[in-house]
C-alpha cells in the first residue's frame, strides 16, 4: 500500500517533505505590543506527513489518554490493547513537544480498537509543565491533518459534585473555560482560516449524539451506576486548588476540576472535530477548612489502575459505537 499523504486525506494542495524541526512561527498582534507564537499550517503538514509516511492506516478517530488509559503504564491499558500498534516516540515526531510528567510514555499509538482505526496519545502536554496553551494542542490540529473526525478527550479530575464517588465516571456535558477568563486561550494569536474560523461557536462543543451512545453503553455494560454527566473546568496547576477556589467553582456549577482537555476541546471544535470528553473522578474535593485530607498525584494514579479495565472496556466499546455513525473515508 502506498503512502497516504495529507494531500489525499483533506485535499490540500500544499505538501512539503518532513523535517527534523521548524522554527516557531512569531507575529505581532494587532496592536503591535505584543509578540504571538505558533506553528504555521505548513509547518504542521509536514509533522502530518512524517506520520502518515510510518502509518498503513487512517485513523477516523483520535483518543487522549488520561490515567487509567495508559498514559502512565501499559499493562491492562485501553493503548495496549490497540490491535496491530504502531508507536511512535514524540521525541521521533517532528515539531512535537516532550512529556516532561515522570512516567509519562510520551508517544502516539497508532491501531485499531473494535475494527476501527485509531491514534491514540499516550501521554498529553499540560500549560503546568510550562508549554503554552497553543502548544498543549498541537497534537489536535495534527490528528485533524491526519484524518482524525472525532476527538475522545480523557482525564483524571477531582469530584466537586457532593453525589459523586471516587472512581465514578463523568460524561462532560460542557466546561467552563476557567483560563480563557483571564485570556489564555490555545486559539489567541492569528487565524488560519484553514483550520477554522476566528470566532468558533462552544455551546455544542461536546457531542450530543456521542453523549447520548455512551450513556446507552453505560447500561449495556451494567455500570450505568458509576457514570454520571457533568461540567468540566479546567485550571493551570500544578497545584492543587484551595477550599475558597473549589467553593466558587461550585457556586458556578462545576461538578469537576481538572487541568487539561478544555483547550483541546476548544481546538478540536475549531478545527470541525466532534468531541467526546470522559473524566475519572480520582478525588475528592476538599471543600471545608476542618478536613485533614490533602489532594495529591498518588491517588489519581491508584484509582486510574483501579478502574482502568472498566475504562478499557468501555472506551473500546465507544470507539465501536461512535465508528458506526462516523461516514466512511473517500
Amino acid at each position: 500500500m502506498a503512502p497516504i499523504n495529507v494531500t489525499d486525506i483533506n485535499e490540500n494542495k500544499a505538501y512539503v517533505p518532513a523535517k527534523k524541526a521548524l522554527p516557531e512561527v512569531e507575529t505581532e498582534s494587532a496592536n503591535g505590543n505584543e509578540k504571538c507564537k505558533g506553528y504555521s499550517y505548513e509547518t504542521l503538514l509536514e509533522t502530518a506527513n512524517f506520520l502518515l509516511s510510518r502509518i498503513t492506516i487512517q485513523p477516523r478517530i483520535g483518543i487522549i489518554c488520561g490515567s487509567g488509559m495508559g498514559s502512565y503504564w501499559n499493562e491492562g491499558s485501553l493503548a495496549e490493547s490497540i490491535q496491530d500498534g504502531v508507536c511512535i516516540p514524540y521525541e521521533d515526531i517532528p515539531n512535537f513537544p516532550v512529556s516532561t510528567v515522570e512516567g509519562h510514555h510520551g508517544r502516539l499509538v497508532f491501531g485499531k480498537i473494535e475494527g476501527a482505526p485509531v491514534v491514540a496519545m499516550q501521554g498529553r502536554f499540560h500549560y503546568y509543565e510550562g508549554y503554552p496553551l497553543w502548544k498543549c494542542c498541537l497534537p489536535v490540529r495534527v490528528m485533524k491533518l491526519i484524518g482524525v473526525k472525532t476527538l475522545i478527550a480523557t482525564n483524571a479530575a477531582g469530584g466537586l459534585n457532593p453525589d459523586y464517588k471516587i472512581g465514578d465516571l463523568m460524561i462532560v456535558k460542557d466546561h467552563i473555560n476557567m483560563m480563557g477568563f483571564a485570556g489564555n486561550n490555545p486559539l489567541h494569536g492569528p487565524n488560519d482560516e484553514r483550520f477554522g474560523p476566528r470566532f468558533p461557536p462552544m455551546n455544542k462543543a461536546y457531542n450530543y449524539e456521542h453523549r447520548k451512545i455512551a450513556k446507552e453503553v453505560a447500561k449495556e455494560l451494567n455500570i450505568n451506576n458509576m457514570v454520571r454527566e457533568g461540567v468540566y473546568t479546567c485550571l493551570g496547576g500544578p497545584n492543587f486548588e484551595t477550599v475558597a477556589e473549589l467553593k466558587m467553582l461550585k457556586m458556578v456549577g462545576v461538578d469537576a476540576v481538572g487541568m487539561s482537555t478544555v483547550h483541546e476541546v476548544i481546538t478540536a471544535r475549531h478545527c470541525d472535530m466532534k468531541v467526546f470528553g470522559l473524566s475519572l473522578i480520582t478525588n475528592e474535593c476538599v471543600t471545608s477548612y476542618d478536613h485533614d485530607m490533602e489532594a495529591n498525584h498518588e491517588e489519581v494514579l491508584d484509582v486510574g489502575r483501579m478502574r482502568q479495565d472498566i475504562l478499557r472496556k468501555y472506551v473500546s466499546r465507544l470507539v465501536d459505537r461512535f465508528s458506526q455513525i462516523e461516514p466512511e473515508s473517500p
